[in-house]
């Protein structure tokens, strides 16, 4: 640790003691604000003609002294603005106490009158102040604060107060979310909660993470869908449309497009088919895409993606050809296993089996594609949970948008045959015990509620790497707080 910064705490400290020997709580619970800066800057003209007392609070961005008078920024969520402290105005005593014993970074609240300078800046001339917060860490030089990365964002914190665009990320995520609840809302999709704690985890192709459950004394996992599964079961009960945004959880790797503990969202269509879901997918990004940055043409990486113009449609097995050469429908793990290394791929071999071995083909082919469009036609032996064509068994009804290299969100039309599904979840079981731990978990309970009867329904979901994907950004650094490992 910097010995100079631990000066100043030692500093602060002192200054803290200080504080209470004169009877001033430095952490107090109330504060009388009447306005945030925003709105007294946005009504300055007539509050300064009022003459009317005013009272704000905020962080203390600067102090700098003039003898008898004082001037400070004072920031709050809104804005920034002068405050002038008089030694004449608020007495010897008070601004001695302001000089002597606050400090850039602390908090304060300040009632006085507006005024503004000669220079035509709008001002706050103090007539009482009060410590709220007393910091004891001095905040990052303004010009050479955080730098490093992992800094950055393990102290996002100080990142949001001194980087404005980090706070108007935070803000456009949250639009984004709205967006998708009443796009969703205004089509009579009925927002549902299900299990974060799971039996057995089903939904996706991804390895759980494990926890213990006390009270049952059992092994429990955290989900990896968006309660898939539980969502099909209120098919089953008859409701007709239900969506869930949450948190999910997957225990694999750290890119650029994946995170470990990530907010989702999906639906769930009764009597709807894949291609009614493409039609409705398209609309909720267009939507989303203007509700949140006001635009549909974005710059991605090295793609240039016009969500208004006509959507292409993919076909996984031509795709596929077209950049390898492989036929995925009418080749086997050998030879794919061949193509792989050939194009210097690398993969994963605990476990790999052919939908392994096709889907790491597919995530090369995708990075040619700029979208946007809706990738259709995937094999079934990656599509465990979608229905077979009727012509076609080989081949799922299945869609992914398709977006700057990347697939933005999966949907199918939903398998609702149980001895299909019974037999899909056997496979991917003798996966499981071969190495595969991504495959997908046999849930007998499911199969059962299918048993009872689930009409034709089309099912999609999408994460907050969307969201990441339109602010071409790293989906990491769209998280506030990102899981960091714990300082040594």
């Amino acid at each position: 640790m910097d010995t100079a910064k631990i000066s100043e705490r030692d500093e602060r400290i002192k200054k803290l003691d200080e504080l209470k020997k004169r009877g001033i709580n430095p952490y107090p619970a109330e504060t009388k604000r009447s306005i945030n800066v925003y709105k007294l800057k946005k009504d300055f003209k007539e509050l300064e003609k009022s003459y009317k007392e005013i009272t704000i609070a905020g962080r203390l961005m600067s102090i700098r002294g003039h003898g008898n008078l004082t001037f400070a920024h004072l920031k709050d969520v809104t804005e920034k603005i002068q405050i002038a402290f008089s030694k004449k105005v608020i007495g010897p005593e008070n601004y001695k106490i302001f000089i002597k014993l606050i400090d850039v970074g602390d908090f304060i609240e300040v009632t006085g009158n507006l005024f503004t300078t000669h220079k035509g800046e709008q001002s706050l001339m103090a007539k009482n102040w009060k410590l709220l917060s007393k910091a004891l860490r001095p905040l990052p030089d303004k010009w050479h604060g955080l730098v490093n990365e992992e800094e950055i964002l393990r102290k996002r914190y100080l990142d949001i107060l001194f980087n404005p665009k980090v706070k108007e990320m935070i803000a456009k995520k949250s639009v984004f979310w709205q967006s998708v609840r009443n796009f969703m809302v205004k089509r009579e999709f009925l927002e549902v909660e299900t299990p974060i704690l799971e039996n057995t985890t089903g939904g996706a192709d991804a390895k759980p993470f494990i926890t213990h459950h006390n009270a049952l004394d059992m092994d429990v996992y955290l989900r990896i869908s968006m309660g898939e599964l539980w969502q099909k079961r209120l098919m089953v009960a008859g409701l007709e449309k239900t969506f869930e945004i949450g948190r999910q959880f997957r225990n694999e790797g750290i890119s650029p497009e994946h995170l470990q503990d990530y907010t989702q969202m999906e639906f769930y269509w009764a009597y709807a088919d894949f291609k009614q879901g493409m039609k409705l997918v398209e609309e909720l990004f267009k939507f989303i895409a203007n509700e949140t940055f006001g635009k549909l043409k974005f710059k991605i990486g090295k793609f240039d993606v016009d969500l208004g113009k006509k959507w292409e449609i993919y076909n996984y097995q031509d795709t596929v050809k077209k950049f390898t050469g492989i036929d995925v429908l009418n080749s086997n793990i050998n030879q794919i296993e061949k193509k792989l290394k050939e194009l210097k791929i690398k993969y994963d071999q605990k476990g790999f089996n052919i939908t392994r071995a096709i889907d790491n083909l597919w995530k090369y082919c995708r990075q040619q594609i700029s979208g946007p469009g809706f990738l259709v036609g995937a094999p079934i032996t990656i599509s465990p949970l979608a229905k077979k064509y009727e012509n076609n068994p080989k081949i799922a009804q299945r869609f992914q948008p398709i977006i700057a290299g990347s697939e933005l969100g999966n949907g199918y039309s939903e398998l609702n045959d149980p001895l299909d599904q019974a037999e899909r979840f056997s496979q991917q079981a003798k996966f499981r015990e071969a190495g595969d731990e991504e495959a997908q978990m046999f849930d007998h309970e499911f199969i059962e509620a299918l048993e009872y009867g689930m009409p034709p329904t089309c099912g999609f979901g999408m994460s907050e790497r969307v969201f990441s994907f339109f602010m071409d950004k790293p989906a990491r650094e769209c998280q506030i707080f990102p899981l960091m490992k714990p300082k040594n």
